[in-house]
């Protein structure tokens, strides 16, 4: 862990910090030019902060030397320990950067003057739109041209917060808030794992304060009892991995407070269920020896279900590496086992402060501070952007730093880093926005995928590109799930946006004329004229125009058609005169006028559903039957002017039931298309009661017919949209019989 070390107070002195003291402590294995340099440095910070305390009455100087040390404990050089004492000098004195240069070097300069510009970060989410994008974009760039400048903020921010106690309340809660919102996903995705669980324990120790105390008793109150039990699992360990030859370094591994919060919060568990608060650690040399030794704990006891994860296989965001096991132990207690290398401990520890420390060697540190390089430098990227909308560009920067990533492949081995759940149309547009518009198809460790596919780290990707440029509007409707990222979907409405107005128009008809088949709806049910009203457009060609331009999406236009087509009252009329009913709800949610309370029930030739156009009809013995009108057979009764015909309506039913519909999908035949599209319809939460396949072996095309169950119009048009996502599906709509 980062310790705070307090050798600093000498009592009965004048000067509390006996600067040569600690300097020699830190100084293992510095040169005498090196050691003279931090001399000169706290000897100017000395004088500079002579009058200064910090907020716990502390001298000020105190603080600089404690960042100091923190940097020194995660092996940083000596530059960026100057820097650290530096760090708040051009803002406490008169004295220029040229000057700084002068006595310490460029180098340390720079590294200050990053740490100034750092500073933006305090800004965020209090100033403007504006300001803020201005002070993001001054930070990405001081991280970006040295990242050392962040480690120095990072360790101010730790040493900062540890004295917390001595602000009002308010300000504790802010400061602690402002930490654990931008700090700690900080410190997490440069893998700085030291800074990281301090930051976060004590943010949660401000901003929850009883369930922070809560936990720690807990912990307290078991405290002995848990290390005797970890002494006598890591023993028994020893002997088990000495068997099969492995000498691990074992130990018991502290548990956080804050990640013991985080997982009871997340799965819902109480501290009781919480299985990692015992827990050890297994340092071994080789990723083999990690496997050999998870299989060895397995076989001597049990696993607990759910709880293994191989982030070896899978390495987290930042690049942490380890072998993640709970296990039924002795006296069927449970505790928590990670396994890993030595160097993936170093990593996981120190995270970019380890390739300074192993700089003398070329290991696997270099690699993965370049990737970690390279993602600031995409961040540093997006001011070349012409990003008009500043809430965007902060939104972005605020999902790169949270959000989880997967690593990829180009075809030719660049590693492109992308956020979770993105498709090949993201990693089209990360290479360029020109590929991204001209992609037609990808292929995921040469097999063909479909454009919404889900990447994980590690598969190789290919795209397959058309002459045309010409992005599909279905890219940037949420239901399609086609893009996850922010840059490419505005890349695809910019391409749009420039398009001519008759162009719109055309697409807009000819999406809208899409949507109206898949529904089954016809003409007599509703109009381009009822849709540009309820969408609330002055035309129907600035209705076209917007769904063209992507500005009216499929979810908007599938509420509006179930709107329209909903009955214009679902409250009961006054009762009329005797000789005709009252309406009357059944369990069926139907009102039906002109009749007693007669039964009711769905018809099988067509399937009516909430909320499509229906009537009913008086059969013999059976109540009434509910068709569509567009039944043949309604219709046909309608020529007749059959006197068995009712007025029925739907109404608004107070639990949602489920309706039987039939579904018909055309493709081109492969593999596994159908346990795709009814994975798609099971991940709805939609039942499937029948279904019916036809394959043409002459074109290689099949027909299937479901049976599915939904609760309205909307659900079904929703299941729809998905299956028609799928690879080689060519149609998906209502089944007409």
């Amino acid at each position: 862990m980062v310790n705070a070390k307090d050798p600093f107070l000498i009592p009965g002195t004048t000067d509390p910090v006996d600067i040569a003291v600690w300097i020699s402590r830190i100084s293992k294995n510095r040169s005498a030019p090196e050691k003279q340099m931090l001399f000169n440095a706290c000897q100017l910070a000395s004088e500079v902060h002579a009058n200064q305390k910090r907020i716990s009455g502390d001298p000020y100087l105190q603080h600089v030397l404690t960042v100091a040390d923190i940097l020194a404990d995660l092996g940083m050089d000596t530059e960026v320990l100057v820097a650290a004492i530096l760090h708040d000098v051009p803002e406490a004195a008169d004295i220029t950067i040229l000057e700084l240069e002068k006595k310490f070097g460029k180098t340390v300069v720079n590294l200050i003057t990053g740490v100034l510009q750092m500073q933006a970060i305090e800004e965020i989410d209090e100033n403007s739109q504006e300001q803020q994008s201005e002070s993001l974009r001054k930070m990405i760039l001081a991280m970006a041209e040295d990242v050392r400048v962040v480690l120095i903020k990072l360790a101010d921010r730790l040493d900062n917060i540890r004295v917390l106690r001595f602000l009002p309340e308010e300000k504790r809660r802010r400061f602690a808030q402002k930490t654990l919102d931008l700090y700690t996903p900080l410190a997490n995705r440069l893998g700085i794992w030291q800074i990281k669980w301090e930051l976060e324990d004590l943010s949660l120790r401000y901003i929850e304060p009883k369930t922070y105390q809560d936990i720690a008793r807990f912990i307290d109150e078991r405290r002995l009892n848990r290390e005797a039990y970890i002494k006598k699992v890591i023993y028994l360990l020893e002997q088990e991995l000495s068997k099969v030859g492995i000498h691990a370094e074992i130990s018991g591994r502290p548990k956080h407070i804050y990640s013991i919060w985080r997982k009871m919060q997340r799965k819902n568990l109480d501290f009781q269920q919480i299985f990692d608060v015992r827990a050890v650690r297994v340092l071994v040399k080789t990723v083999k020896e990690c496997y050999v030794a998870l299989g060895t704990i397995h076989n001597q006891w049990k696993p607990i279900p759910n709880e293994f994860d191989d982030y070896i296989a899978n390495p987290k965001a930042n690049h942490y590496q380890s072998l993640h096991t709970a296990v039924l132990g002795p006296e069927n207690k449970t505790f928590e086992v990670q396994i890993r290398t030595y160097d993936m401990h170093h990593h996981a520890e120190l995270g970019v402060a380890a390739h300074w420390r192993y700089k003398e060697t070329r290991t696997q540190a270099d690699d993965r501070f370049e990737q970690k390089i390279a993602w600031l430098r995409q961040l540093l990227s997006w001011k070349e952007e012409e990003v008009k909308d500043d809430t965007v560009f902060i939104n972005r920067f605020k999902s790169e730093v949270f959000e989880d990533r997967v690593y990829v492949l180009s075809p030719k081995g660049k590693i492109v880093d992308l956020p979770k759940g993105a498709t090949p149309l993201d990693f089209a547009y990360a290479i360029h926005t020109e590929l991204g518009h001209r992609c037609r198809g990808a292929k995921i460790n040469n097999k063909i995928v479909s454009l919404n596919h889900i990447l994980k780290t590690g598969v190789q990707v290919e795209i397959i590109t058309g002459e045309e440029i010409r992005p599909s509007r279905d890219w940037i409707n949420p239901r399609f799930n086609y893009l996850k990222t922010t840059r490419a979907i505005n890349r695809v409405k910019q391409w749009l946006k420039k398009q001519d107005v008759h162009q719109h128009i055309a697409d807009g008809k000819s999406i809208l004329d899409r949507e109206l088949r898949r529904f089954s709806v016809q003409e007599q049910d509703i109009s381009y004229e009822q849709l540009a009203k309820k969408l609330n457009f002055s035309s129907i060609n600035n209705l076209l125009a917007g769904i063209g331009r992507g500005d009216t999406s499929l979810a908007q236009i599938s509420r509006a058609i179930s709107e329209i087509i909903l009955p214009k009252s679902t409250h009961p009329p006054v009762t009329p005169p005797s000789s005709i009913p009252a309406k009357n709800k059944t369990k069926n949610d139907v009102h039906i006028t002109g009749v007693g309370n007669l039964s009711v029930q769905m018809a099988g030739c067509c399937n009516p559903i909430p909320y499509d156009p229906i009537v009913g009809y008086v059969t013999k013995g059976r109540g009434v039957t509910v068709h569509r009108r567009d039944c043949p057979n309604a219709l046909r009764w309608q020529e007749e002017g059959n006197e068995r015909l009712l007025e029925v309506e739907w109404y608004k039913p107070e639990q949602k039931q489920k309706y039987p519909v039939d579904i018909e999908i055309q493709a081109l035949d492969r593999n596994g298309l159908l346990v795709d599209v009814t994975n798609v319809i099971s991940a709805e939460k939609i039942n499937i009661s029948a279904c019916n396949t036809l394959t043409n072996k002459n074109d290689s095309t099949v027909r299937m017919i479901f049976t599915i169950e939904v609760n309205d119009l909307e659900q079904l048009g929703q299941v729809l949209t998905k299956i028609d996502s799928l690879s080689n599906v060519l149609a998906a709509r209502r089944h007409k019989h």
